[in-house]
């Protein structure tokens, strides 16, 4: 069975960290069914950023493979750090749309590492890339998102807090998982205003650069990112008054959602192990489908 996906041409979404992985299939995705995409990261083709260090992609190039798929899409350097940065780029993206009703904070730094040798400065950057950076970005937008016509939504790449600790990845584990935390809490308070607030997370490793760069598994272990992009289409194919205040992982959601061949996913055959749902739930057991 086929994912049913939504007609997204009356909506426009903020993305943070389009230039590669999650964050551009999540843009191509959602552009594919209407949505316009205002197209966020560091790395421009208006800067060296992505050059210094060695990174493909650029905002303005995510940005023109949306539009060849007939909708509107406009790139905007962003550091999700800098609260005066997020704020002019909310600004712009509302003044040039004339509305934003999505928006999906994807943007992430990583690195799993013992505490012993994640210097400070790291966990620092965990921490203001993640939940700061998702925190910032969703209180920057929430006035525009309640006055949106269309259905609003706070979406955010993060899992659901089942753990207290996460031996050899406890920086990066509690910032993810911090992420989780503020999204969900938006969800009571901002349960009036019909804005739909959830997070989302891959069961198994994604195959991204990061994953790569930090040699976390091979290709046995890993999926595409369409997998995360047709979770967050199955969530704006919802109610956000109804659904909201959930933190899903993407096989149990596109299972519910009639999903039951994930072979379409996998980079090699056979399931890959649960790798992202261990690594913050230890305890995690597949859904009965794919047992």
């Amino acid at each position: 069975m086929s994912l049913e996906k939504p007609d997204l041409s009356d909506s426009t979404a903020f993305i943070t960290g389009t230039t590669r992985g999650i964050g551009k299939s999540l843009a191509l995705s959602l552009a594919e069914q209407g949505c316009n995409i205002v197209s966020t990261g560091k790395t421009s083709e208006n800067n060296s950023y992505g050059d210094d260090k060695g990174l493909e992609g650029t905002i303005e190039q995510t940005a023109r493979e949306c539009e060849a798929k007939g909708v509107e899409a406009l790139p905007i350097e962003l550091n999700v750090r800098d609260e005066e940065v997020v704020q002019n780029a909310v600004d712009q993206a509302v003044d040039h749309f004339g509305e934003v009703n999505v928006l999906i904070n994807n943007a992430s730094a990583i690195q799993p590492a013992n505490v012993e040798d994640l210097p400070a400065k790291r966990f620092d950057l965990l921490t203001d890339v993640n939940v700061r950076g998702a925190y910032i970005t969703s209180r920057a937008f929430i006035p525009h998102l309640r006055e949106a016509s269309a259905d609003s939504w706070i979406l955010t790449n993060a899992p659901p807090v089942r753990t207290d600790r996460k031996t050899g990845g406890s920086a990066y584990a509690w910032s993810k998982m911090g992420m989780s935390f503020v999204t969900l809490s938006m969800a009571g308070e901002l349960a009036g205003d019909d804005i739909g607030c959830n997070s989302f997370w891959p069961v198994t490793a994604i195959d991204t650069r990061a994953t790569r760069h930090f040699g976390m598994g091979t290709e046995d272990d890993w999926r595409s990112p369409e997998i995360v992009s047709d979770t967050v289409l199955e969530m704006l194919n919802r109610d956000p008054a109804e659904f909201t205040g959930n933190a899903v992982y993407d096989e149990d959601f596109l299972i519910e959602a009639g999903i039951t061949d994930f072979s379409q996913y996998n980079l090699t055959e056979g399931d890959p192990h649960p790798m992202s749902a261990t690594m913050v739930d230890p305890d995690y057991e597949r859904p009965e489908a794919l047992r």
